[in-house]
């Protein structure tokens, strides 16, 4: 049977077809499959906000900025953090107005004394070194100390001004570790300093300063009426 131009047209359109989907499929199974983008650091934030009864620590956190600091940390260091994240029951019981009361920068600095520098298992507590180094700074006697004792499974937490405990573990991942504490952790730096530009300056209470004070007048008013009855004899003998 001879083939004619009309039998060749459809043969070059499949063989065409053919070609086309035998190379797509040979280039689909070279191509090399894109790896998932690596997971980003934690976000300390959601975990609290997730976790429920943390919103002022939340709020805090944002507030300062340091959630973001955070962040950026947890990325670029392969140390971790551990963080003490106070209830907001902790918070309600400190004195009134305490929290309002702090200028921005002790609002940073009692953020960052929640936070360690380096992933801590809570099995690991007992090797600490005191006192513990905070983001806070110093760990000095009157600026930023924290202790930290353990007796079984008890971790004991204490700043010269808070005694607490870790009351549990709300989240770990082996590079972030947040423990929930039941006390706003106040270092010395903050509220120390606050309490000695608030005290009344050493010595007298204000009544007995007021009676001391009347008792000079009431002397200096004396001593002034001898010296005119003295001044008043000399002039009559010197008539």
């Amino acid at each position: 049977m001879a083939i004619t131009k009309q039998h060749l047209i459809p043969l070059f359109a499949i063989s065409f077809l053919l070609f086309f989907q035998h190379h797509c499929s040979t280039t689909s199974a070279q191509a090399p499959a894109l790896s998932p983008a690596p997971p980003g650091p934690p976000d300390v934030t959601k975990i609290l906000q997730k976790a429920g009864q943390y919103s002022v620590f939340v709020r805090l956190l944002k507030s300062t900025q340091v959630s973001d600091r955070l962040i950026g940390e947890l990325k670029d260091t392969d140390d971790g953090k551990t963080i003490f994240a106070p209830t907001d029951k902790a918070f309600s019981a400190l004195k009134s107005g305490a929290l309002n009361s702090l200028n921005d920068e002790q609002r940073v600095e009692l953020v960052l004394f929640h936070v360690i520098p380096s992933y801590i298992p809570l099995s690991q507590f007992q090797t600490v070194s005191n006192p513990m180094r905070t983001q806070a700074g110093d760990s000095g006697d009157g600026e930023f100390p924290l202790n930290v004792t353990t007796s079984g499974n008890t971790v004991v937490l204490k700043t010269g001004l808070t005694k607490t405990s870790v009351s549990g573990t709300i989240y770990t991942d082996g590079q972030l570790a947040v423990y929930r504490v039941d006390q706003v952790l106040q270092p010395l730096q903050v509220f120390a300093a606050r309490s000695s530009a608030l005290a009344p300056a050493p010595g007298m209470s204000r009544k007995a300063a007021d009676v001391d004070g009347k008792s000079k007048a009431s002397s200096l008013a004396m001593q002034n009426l001898a010296l005119f009855v003295v001044s008043v004899i000399a002039f009559a003998l010197s008539l």
